[in-house]
């Protein structure tokens, strides 16, 4: 399975598929749709309503990745639960969290 991240020239974008009133706020790992794309799953608690699962989920990756709320921005998907960010940042640094994160996730799923 690929990483749903690229390295950019300001950081990385990853390609997340996001859960609104997921009953709590967290990464649940990768996942592979079923047109072969990887995506890093998310849930909020936050409801789908005038961009408060938007802002609940750059307020998480934030968090999960150990940078400012500023450095995370919304590229696409305002409106889906398919969506593009970016996070500005050492790239290397950022991969290896996300990494880190996303293999925790799957070992926890496997349980």
């Amino acid at each position: 399975m690929s990483e749903p991240w690229r390295i950019s020239t300001t950081g990385i974008s990853i390609a997340l598929r996001v859960t609104p009133r997921g009953g709590r706020d967290g990464i649940d790992g990768v996942e592979q749709l079923s047109d072969g794309r990887s995506v890093l799953k998310l849930r909020v608690r936050a409801v789908a309503d005038g961009g408060e699962a938007n802002r609940a989920v750059l307020a998480l990756l934030a968090k999960s990745l150990g940078v400012p709320k500023a450095s995370v921005s919304l590229l696409s998907g305002a409106t889906s639960r398919l969506k593009q960010v970016a996070v500005a940042g050492d790239s290397a640094r950022l991969v290896e969290a996300l990494r880190e994160i996303a293999s925790v996730k799957s070992k926890d799923l496997g349980n």
